[in-house]
């Protein structure tokens, strides 16, 4: 009999599956709540020594976690497929996930298990997505800061050996910052710029690092930008198809959406799981509905973003919220008629 937490992982591990056809240990943490994008992001950077020590779990409980998902992943025939973990920092150091270290414990960790029905080129390319060094990143800083090499402060930070240096002393000051927003002569700048850094800034409100731009060289510019002028007309028409392909792709993915609402709330009214599948999964909105989860068809997410609706459209809790009523006091002042609206339309 499957424990509760293996339970979860399998619930976390199939979500994963479904959507990227591969499960790796992350994708079982995040979808524990045990660690957010942000802990992972803030590892990735290189600015924790350990995701243990950001995870309010320790150690053996993750391993027991990783356990399970050996045993699920074996049990479903999947292909295990060792990983590199390198920081996205100058000296692109190997990431540890646990605190002490120990190799063994390290290598499962790296292990990713991949879905047996993918092809055999598909599956070298995503071991060698996988295995390819990070960009450098560079952090746009919310507070106060002093580099550790001169004592002085600037706009980016870079870490190096769990320091943080200004681009002055990571001997990057040459580069200048292309903002983002313009995919195709961002990748050309960067692919012809010898040294570049992705530039990020923590966002509060949303909780997750946000690309601001990349530093590049400033001859890697300017060769960039005639690259782009010479086929801009072709480009703007591959826009075109592929807005035309994503708009057909989220509609069908709205009206998946809306029949899981409709068979796991069967008197809801259909135009209302309509507007709720559409307001949900909106691409670019951040909401519930463009989660791995939800987009998975996950019963837990499609739940969350149904009651969500119910929570703006149907209780006085906007009201709360404009007359200072702190947010999760709000929430369980309005907990009794939500729960009331979901009985019914349960049925």
């Amino acid at each position: 009999m499957r424990s509760k937490l293996g339970g979860r992982v399998a619930q976390a591990a199939e979500v994963a599956l479904a959507t990227r056809k591969y499960v790796t240990a992350i994708d079982v943490l995040t979808g524990l709540r045990w660690l957010q994008t942000r802990h992972v992001e803030t590892w990735r950077q290189g600015r924790a020594d350990s995701l243990e020590r950001l995870a309010p779990v320790d150690g053996d409980r993750m391993e027991e976690a990783l356990s399970h998902l050996r045993e699920w992943a074996l049990a479903r025939g999947l292909v295990a497929s060792e990983a590199a973990y390198a920081a996205a920092s100058r000296d692109r150091r190997p990431l540890r996930f646990t605190i002490g270290g120990d190799e063994e414990t390290e290598r499962r960790f790296r292990t990713h298990w991949l879905s047996p029905e993918l092809s055999e080129s598909r599956r070298r390319q995503i071991e060698e997505r996988h295995n390819k060094a990070p960009d450098l990143v560079a952090v746009s800083p919310l507070e106060a800061w002093t580099c550790a090499g001169c004592g002085d402060t600037g706009p980016y930070l870079i870490m190096e050996d769990d320091r943080p240096y200004c681009l002055t002393c990571a001997d990057m000051d040459h580069l200048c910052l292309l903002p983002a927003g313009n995919a195709a002569l961002s990748r050309r700048a960067k692919k012809a710029s010898g040294l570049s850094a992705v530039v990020v800034r923590f966002n509060r409100r949303r909780k997750r690092y946000e690309r601001l731009g990349v530093l590049v060289e400033e001859a890697a510019l300017a060769e960039a930008e005639e690259q782009c002028l010479a086929d801009e007309e072709a480009r703007q028409r591959r826009r075109e198809r592929d807005r035309e392909r994503r708009a057909g792709e989220d509609a069908e993915f709205q009206a998946r959406m809306a029949e899981e609402i409709r068979r796991l709330f069967p008197r809801c009214p259909a135009e209302r799981a309509d507007a709720i599948a559409h307001h949900a999964a909106q691409r670019g909105s951040g909401r519930v509905g463009r989660t791995a989860a939800a987009r998975a068809l996950d019963a837990d997410a499609i739940t969350l973003a149904v009651i969500a609706s119910v929570r703006h459209l149907d209780t006085d809790y906007d009201e709360l919220l404009m007359s200072g009523v702190p947010r999760m006091t709000a929430r369980e002042r309005i907990r009794g008629r939500v729960e009331e609206v979901l009985t019914v339309w349960r049925g």
